[in-house]
């Protein structure tokens, strides 16, 4: 069916006796149009000029005026699209205007005659009679009841004594699925077989319904209300079923607070009225639009449920309800207005069937069996469901034989059997994966050998380079022994040519200085560390000498950066307390979020299982204990975020420390290495004869000299433990005799010892201990 727009009509509501009646006429110039003229006459009372629209016009499908009997209404507006929800198409009736105008009274009818009855009932009787006369079809009717108050679905099919106030009633809510299609969760489908008991459903679902009364109705409703009847049909024999629904739809009326002085409990529910009609109203402004792309169909719940009603695959009707007296004449111009936007929108509407899957799976079960029939009867063999044992021996000689030719146009003729040409492509699959399998089997094999073979070829050439480097190693060391056994024999012909040149005086204090005489290695070993007074000693790799280490320690003692460095590096140690005491703690709040995780995921498993053996509401609210454990999670992340900011800023703080602590020592290494060497270059100054000469012949000699008058002044002047503290009483009687200096036999150690010692003395003498 092409797209139709929706039917519009208008009845007008009479008029009591004490109402002043407004001006209007109907016009029905066209057979199926009827025009309302309504007027609206100056106001010259006021005293100023009134420029409003005078006339106003209106077109309508048919126009119901006050004599109007509801038999009438029912046959011009209801009849047709109830025959159209027979034929499998769905239908939407609703009522609107203002409160007071009529709408209940048309829809659902009034309480004291039975003339007086609305569209529902009469569209039952109507439905129900045309049921019973049609033999052919299989119907099945079902009814729902559902009020929307203050935006809260309710379902009104339920019985008195179970619902005592509208909280007791069971709450309906919106649910859609991904196709956009709406379902209302809690409401309930009574099932119909007849007239009588669709008209008890009613008649319980009114006594459900909000009533209250306002200055404007005696027994206003309160709430926006729809009477929806389900009707399905089949023909016997066939799979199509038809399903169509028909909403009777009974909407609030609007009013102006301003007018009506309403308050409280009435204020609430006029707002939330008001509302809903106001979306309402912008989605057939929009639906009205051509280039419009969003409707605003969820803005609210009436608007949600009528969706198909309003915009979709439906029929449907408008019944504009009109209240002509001279009070209300603005808002019934501005319900015709709203008819008029109502009345430019076309809804494509189309038969809704499906196919029934039982009776579906039924014919088609039967058609399998004629079609097996048929085959047996060509053939002349009754085939099964699966192949013998024989025909699948051959067929896989078949394939074994058509996979071993080499012909490239050789074809594997199995027959017009689908059976065998099913068997036929699975075996050739199962050979296919068994192939592969098998060559991936050789390929890893002939890898592993292959990655053996390459491991043991870089062992034999790793032990190659073991043993050249062997080589090369021992021939270095021959080579070094002979350049130190070339320099000691130079060494010991020019110790032995000066030797026998000494004079006597020198013998006699060799003599009496015995014990500490110094050989002439020692001496050559001597003059060299004169040369070698830097930091640090190349002979041992990088590391200080003895004497040298103790020159350091003492050296460090009394440098000014010293305290700054133990200073940061007891820093240094707190904060790397502090740092894995953090880490425990970040690792313990981690266990506990984890745990309480696994609390929450055990905690959601038990309420599914629970929700499924015993559903009940309390199930689908929050759990307590969830949001509980939740909370925890959140107080551990604050605190774990707390705890590793501050991990972060302890990691800044021990580098920066780190750097300084390494900055200050290699200052002080500085330091040490510069007064190292002045020295070393003021001892070169007092015995320029024992490091300047060329001669290695006139150094000798005073070298020993030199050893022999050091020796006597030590023994003079030094004293035991080289106290700094002059009130010390040992220092007068305690002395270092000649024989008792330090030497080790180690021309370098020596060395850097008489180095120290001669440095020691020049610090004592700064201090003014050096006459002393």
């Amino acid at each position: 069916m092409a797209k139709e727009a929706i039917r519009v009509y208008a009845r007008v509501k009479p008029l009591g006796r004490r109402q002043p009646a407004g001006i209007y006429s109907v016009d029905d110039y066209e057979k199926s149009l009827s025009a309302l003229e309504i007027t609206v006459p100056h106001d010259l009372a006021e005293g100023f000029v009134n420029n409003k629209q005078e006339s106003y016009k209106f077109k309508f499908q048919k126009i119901f005026d006050q004599e109007a009997k509801q038999d009438v209404v029912f046959d011009s507006v209801a009849k047709p699209v109830a025959e159209c929800v027979l034929a499998g198409y769905n239908g939407t009736i609703f009522a609107y205007g203002q409160t007071g105008s009529g709408k209940t009274f048309t829809i659902t009818g009034g309480a004291e005659r039975y003339s007086d009855r609305g569209i529902i009932p009469r569209t039952l009787s109507y439905i129900f009679g045309q049921l019973q006369k049609d033999s052919s079809k299989v119907y099945t009717t079902h009814v729902s009841y559902l009020e929307i108050y203050n935006e809260c679905g309710y379902d009104l099919l339920v019985q008195r004594d179970k619902a005592s106030s509208l909280e007791d009633l069971p709450k309906v809510t919106i649910m859609e699925d991904a196709d956009q299609n709406i379902h209302l969760k809690n409401l309930s489908l009574q099932r119909a077989t007849n007239e009588e008991e669709a008209l008890n459903l009613l008649f319980l679902g009114d006594t459900n319904r909000m009533i209250a009364e306002t200055p404007m109705n005696e027994a206003s409703t309160r709430s926006h209300c729809i009477f929806t009847i389900h009707i399905s049909s089949k023909e016997t024999g066939s799979a199509t079923i038809r399903r169509s629904k028909l909403h009777l739809v009974d909407l609030a009326g609007s009013e102006r607070v301003a007018k009506t002085g309403v308050g409280g409990h009435l204020l609430t529910e006029a707002k939330y009225i008001n509302v809903s009609l106001h979306y309402l109203e912008q989605v057939m402004i929009a639906l009205a639009e051509k280039n419009r792309s969003h409707i605003p169909y969820r803005n609210c719940m009436m608007t949600s449920v009528l969706r198909d009603s309003l915009g979709g695959n439906c029929m449907t009707t408008m019944i504009a309800t009109l209240s002509m007296d001279k009070r209300n004449i603005d808002e019934s111009i501005s319900t015709c207005r709203f008819a008029q936007r109502v009345a430019l929108i076309k809804n494509e509407v189309v038969i809704n069937e499906e196919i029934d899957p039982t009776l579906m799976i039924v014919q088609l079960k039967k058609e399998i069996q004629e079609l097996k029939d048929e085959l047996a009867l060509v053939t002349g063999k009754q085939r099964t469901s699966e192949l013998s044992q024989e025909e699948l021996l051959q067929l896989d000689e078949l394939i074994e034989t058509f996979l071993e030719d080499n012909d490239p146009d050789s074809t594997l003729d199995v027959g017009a059997d689908m059976r065998k040409i099913k068997y036929c492509f699975i075996r050739v699959k199962q050979l296919k994966i068994s192939d592969k399998k098998l060559l991936s089997q050789n390929i890893s094999e002939e890898t592993v050998a292959n990655k053996e073979a390459e491991l043991k070829n870089l062992k034999e050439l790793l032990q190659q380079r073991d043993n050249e480097i062997v080589i090369l190693v021992n021939m270095l060391k021959e080579e070094k022994k002979k350049a130190e056994d070339a320099l000691f024999q130079l060494a010991a012909a020019s110790a032995g040519s000066i030797v026998s040149e000494k004079p006597l005086s020198i013998k006699l204090e060799e003599s009496q200085s015995r014990s500490t005489s110094i050989s002439p290695k020692e001496a050559k070993d001597f003059i060299s560390s004169v040369h070698r007074l830097p930091f640090f000693s190349r002979q041992t790799g990088g590391r200080m000498s003895p004497g040298c280490q103790e020159a350091f320690k003492i050296f460090k003692q009394d440098h000014a950066d010293n305290r700054a460095i133990e200073d940061n590096k007891e820093i240094l140690k707190q904060r790397f307390a502090e740092a894995k005491c953090l880490g425990d703690k970040l690792n313990e709040v981690r266990n506990k979020i984890n745990h309480l995780k696994g609390a929450i995921t055990q905690r959601r498993i038990q309420r599914a299982a629970l929700a499924v053996s015993s559903p009940s509401e309390e199930l689908n609210m929050l759990d307590p204990v969830e949001e509980k454990l939740r909370m925890q999670i959140e107080e551990e992340k604050n605190s774990y975020k707390t705890m590793f900011n501050r991990l972060k800023v302890l990691k800044v703080e021990i580098k920066h420390l780190q750097f300084l602590v390494e900055k200050v020592t290699m200052k002080m290494q500085k330091d040490f290495e510069v007064w190292w060497s002045e020295e070393a270059a003021h001892l070169q100054q007092e015995k320029p004869e024992m490091v300047s000469s060329p001669n290695s012949a006139a150094v000798y000699p005073q070298f020993i000299k030199s050893s022999q008058r050091r020796t006597s002044s030590f023994s003079e002047t030094m004293r035991v433990g080289l106290s700094e503290d002059p009130a010390d009483p040992t220092l007068k009687t305690r002395t270092l005799p000649s024989s008792s200096i330090p030497l080790t036999g180690d021309s370098q150690a020596d060395a850097d010892i008489l180095a120290f010692i001669k440095a020691r003395q020049n610090i004592l003498q700064k201090k003014g201990l050096g006459n002393k």
